[in-house]
């Protein structure tokens, strides 16, 4: 328990300890896979990891692996196994297909299976344990939060690209970012960590910005050709054409992630398998030629 507590004292690991995340209305956090790893690794005698079991072929056509995921406690001889099935397909844009690189294979089964793992140390290590573990996390992020002005500022520059304003952040901790305290310092961090893996939505946290002010009166309107333009700036890829008789956009898509954003992702990776989930995610938001370029990326940064 000491080796426990005081690995969770340091703060690199205590920052990436806990996850939240809304669902139904109500507050969802527990310990991250890294950490159940650093409590494993520190609490002995355990034994945990996954394995390809056999290969088959479904009724569908489609291979698959038969994958097992596991956690053993050698001492009290408490063992967690689950097993499962991980289909090789890949569903894109422009459809799914089958998967035949061995890489892309081995990557897809380790993404599915890490979600297990995590599952079976949770059954493995004590509750106690953990709770422990995620209580000297939070007091460790507490007393160590940075509340300084150059700390709020890249704060409010990380959440800026994921579409959370100054404003909005202010008004969810009721008081100016000059004012925070490290526990609330502490919450939007996990919230940030939520909104980047993806887990939740900024209007799960924060409140509409506020709409932009009313044209002053005697300035001329936007034409629709004008404001068309504008939502295309927004829209990224695919919104490209404007009918200067409506000012309708035709072709428009959902914002599209860029590779620049999968970039900074897997450069700042915990470890392989984290940077194999952002390449993973990555299949669906990327073209074939910027997919190339983040591949290389990953088995340049992380399979060396």
């Amino acid at each position: 328990m000491d080796g426990v507590l005081n690995a969770f004292s340091r703060p690199g690991l205590a920052e990436h300890a806990q996850y939240e995340y809304a669902k139904g209305g109500s507050k969802i956090s527990g310990l991250s896979i890294h950490a159940l790893q650093a409590i494993a690794q520190q609490w002995g005698n355990l034994e945990f990891g996954w394995t390809e079991v056999s290969r088959g072929t479904g009724t569908d056509g489609v291979p698959y692996s038969e994958v097992r995921a596991v956690a053993a406690d050698l001492q009290s001889r408490t063992l967690r196994p689950l097993q499962f099935i991980v289909r090789h397909w890949r569903d894109t844009k422009q459809g799914g297909y089958k998967l035949k690189d061995e890489r892309e294979i081995y990557e897809l089964c380790a993404n599915m299976a890490q979600r297990r793992v995590r599952s079976c140390l949770e059954a493995v290590i004590p509750r106690d344990v953990q709770d422990a573990a995620e209580q000297q996390a939070e007091l460790t992020l507490r007393t160590k939060a940075d509340v300084s002005p150059e700390a709020m500022h890249k704060m409010v520059d990380a959440f800026a690209k994921l579409g959370v304003t100054k404003e909005q952040i202010e008004k969810r901790i009721q008081r100016r970012l000059d004012a925070i305290s490290p526990a609330q310092v502490v919450g939007l961090k996990r919230i940030y960590t939520s909104l980047r893996d993806e887990m939740s939505e900024p209007s799960e946290w924060f409140d509409a910005a506020e709409a932009p002010a009313a044209t002053p009166a005697g300035a001329p309107p936007a034409s629709a050709v004008d404001k068309a333009k504008e939502a295309l700036k927004s829209r990224g890829k695919g919104a490209t054409k404007v009918d200067p008789a409506t000012g309708e956009i035709s072709g428009a898509t959902t914002p599209a992630k860029t590779l620049k954003h999968f970039q900074e992702q897997i450069a700042t990776a915990l470890d392989a398998d984290a940077a194999a989930l952002v390449l993973d995610s990555a299949r669906n938001a990327l073209d074939a030629p910027d997919l190339a370029v983040l591949a290389d990326m990953y088995r340049a940064d992380w399979q060396q």
